[in-house]
């Protein structure tokens, strides 16, 4: 039975992981957690004289460098000057040159937001009329490419280093003491360590270029590295090796000396051990806290300690989960019954407190209901949501394992005295058939080989004797199970920790609405209608926004913008745009505005010959054969 479920837990677990690599690989580059909510002068705006400064306002403080905002001329000269500065809250202006050209304009930005996340976009605005530009914006991508893949899987190998190595621990302390001797255990929570430690410095490398210019070559920029250091993430980073250090002592104390102490001493020793791992524990989990998402936003003296306490409750039930399978698995020392029995106890209360922390953090990230289903962050939620139902369904079964394990327990144990007392027999055999041998020829070799053979046999025994016992057995599959959804579980978590919250995404759309609507209202008649469209092929979806000034009869300055579901410019092959009066029978009149930069197409000179509920169709092709026509209605005159 053994030689079958080995195979299959392998192939189970590799699986898993697979799906996780899956999700990581998928993830894209971080999401903007810094929205852009304004901008002087705005998108796509037409101006009669040059500005003398660009301002840009975000969401939340952003940290800028010193290329942090760029302004370029339609030949991709920068025309700014000096260093961005910050005019108010959170509102970061550039200077200009003086008497800048007629002409459009691109502005470049990339920050990185105040909970870690590089921020980077670009928009156009135009000097006396529109005019073609040599600059693309289609790179404006923060955090992506290989750097931003391997930032994402340091992030991923960091949490697991973390839980496995709080959680191991924790279940040694609290669940199994005697397991401080067992040598799976110990390779387990000093892989933890190493896994956690080798992360945190791959992070510190990669920081510089990931906030930057996304560069493989720039990882060993020592020049980028003491910058990262002056940041608030480089701290946190830093804090988290001092502190692993303090962990590793805790660690050597914890399996090198704890169980050769007395009973009396084993217990002050645990205490302190207690009271000193916790005080690390938090102080790890604390690298997160003040360095990501509870640090900025909504109640940020609340947020923080509570976000702490979901890290620590996260680490010792799924920690303590990956030690109980380790010890189901690999351990030689059969675990006793009442150590199962208290890491249910343990886990049970550490889920309770996954609930309430995980539910304020819903709130206070998301803010409303439809953002679970209208924001990348809160779908990403409920994928999580859905996962956790699950693991703690699986671990109710485990649970109810658990209970038939302890009514087994009589049976066991005399199982356990007649393996023993055959053990001893055989010892005993063994031993004189060895001094027997060492006796008549003197060869000791030969007794070594027969201790190790009886050893094999003796560890043989008892692995029969676990998977002879049906309880155990069903216990063993359970929490395998639950170790394996716990896998995809932190992948997912770890992509939810790189993108956008929703209540600041849904509240950068309304700022962006309130601002186009602004921007129309104060102008003369203008008209602005945003379309969804669907091409049906790969990457085929997003959103066209047509604007029209005065909207009058006679002539009309037409811009269209076309972005990606996720706001960013589209350059697609080709838009058409046609105008149409169905109750005179006038049109299509249809208007092929000319390409000004990504995503932004403009023609001047619209002529509508009357007023009237003019149908504008517009159409868009994303490739060769893929295309399609959406419409609105809109009042003309």
């Amino acid at each position: 039975m053994t030689q079958t479920i080995a195979p299959r837990a392998r192939n189970l677990v590799l699986l898993l992981i697979a799906a996780a690599a899956l999700l990581l690989g998928g993830a894209g580059p971080a999401s903007a957690h810094a929205a852009l909510t304004g901008s002087d002068p705005q998108q796509g705006v037409v101006v009669d004289k040059a500005p003398t400064q660009v301002s840009l306002t975000f969401s939340e403080k952003v940290a800028l460098s010193d290329d942090s905002l760029r302004v370029l001329d339609p030949k991709g000269k920068r025309v700014d000057t000096g260093k961005p500065a910050n005019l108010t809250g959170t509102t970061y202006a550039v200077q200009l040159h003086s008497g800048l050209p007629d002409g459009t304009y691109t502005v470049t930005y990339q920050v990185v937001s105040e909970d870690s996340h590089p921020v980077a976009g670009a928009y156009t605005f135009s000097v006396g009329a529109p005019s073609k530009t040599s600059v693309s914006v289609s790179d404006q991508n923060a955090g992506g490419g290989v750097v931003g893949w391997l930032y994402g899987f340091g992030r991923y190998v960091s949490y697991a280093g973390f839980i496995v190595m709080i959680g191991g621990a924790a279940f040694v302390l609290a669940c199994w003491p005697r397991g401080s001797g067992v040598r799976s255990l110990q390779r387990l929570v000093v892989s933890g360590w190493l896994a956690l430690t080798s992360a945190t410095l791959l992070l510190l490398l990669l920081r510089g270029s990931y906030t930057s210019s996304g560069a493989v070559g720039d990882i060993f920029d020592l020049n980028l590295l003491g910058q990262v250091l002056q940041t608030k993430t480089g701290a946190a980073l830093v804090s988290r090796l001092l502190l692993l250090a303090a962990a590793a002592l805790f660690i050597a104390v914890l399996f090198g000396a704890y169980d050769k102490r007395e009973d009396d001493e084993k217990r002050d020793l645990t205490f302190g051990l207690a009271i000193g791992g916790t005080v690390v524990a938090a102080g790890l989990a604390s690298s997160w806290a003040l360095a990501e998402h509870a640090s900025t936003g909504l109640q940020t003296g609340i947020a923080m300690p509570v976000d702490v306490l979901h890290l620590l409750a996260v680490a010792t039930w799924l920690g303590g989960l990956t030690a109980l399978l380790v010890t189901l698995y690999r351990s030689r020392t059969p675990i006793e019954r009442g150590a199962v029995r208290r890491f249910s106890d343990v886990a049970f209360y550490s889920v309770l407190t996954l609930v309430g922390t995980g539910v304020y953090q819903s709130w206070r990230q998301l803010g409303s209901w439809s953002a679970f289903t209208d924001t990348t962050y809160g779908q990403l939620l409920l994928s999580k949501i859905g996962l956790v139902v699950v693991l703690v369904g699986i671990a109710w079964i485990s649970r109810r394992w658990t209970g038939r394990l302890g009514e087994a327990a009589d049976a066991e144990g005399e199982s356990d005295a007649e393996e023993r007392e055959k053990a001893h027999v055989s010892a005993g055999s063994g031993g004189g058939e060895s001094a027997g041998g060492a006796t008549g020829g003197g060869d000791g070799e030969r007794a070594a080989q027969l201790a190790r053979q009886q050893a094999a046999v003796e560890t043989a025994q008892r692995k029969r004797q676990r998977d002879a016992d049906p309880q155990r057995f069903g216990l063993r599959r359970s929490v395998l199970a639950e170790a394996g959804v716990a896998v995809v579980l932190l992948a997912v978590t770890t992509v939810l920790t790189q993108t956008e919250p929703g209540r600041t995404e849904e509240e950068a759309k309304a700022a962006t609405s309130a601002a186009s609507s602004s921007a129309a209202d104060s102008s003369t008649g203008a008209l602005t209608l945003d379309m969804s469209f669907d091409t049906g092929g790969e990457d085929g979806k997003g959103l066209v926004r047509i604007d029209i000034d005065p909207a009058r009869v006679g002539a009309n300055e037409m811009h269209v913008y076309v972005e990606r579901p996720n706001g960013r410019g589209f350059d697609v092959p080709e838009v058409k745009v046609s105008f149409t009066l169905e109750s005179k029978s006038i049109g299509p009149l249809p208007v092929v505005p000319d390409h000004i930069t990504t995503g932004h197409w403009s023609a001047s000179g619209v002529q509508l010959p009357m007023a009237g509920d003019w149908k504008i169709a517009v159409t868009v092709r994303t490739s060769d054969i893929d295309q399609t026509t959406v419409s609105k209605n809109a009042q003309i005159g």
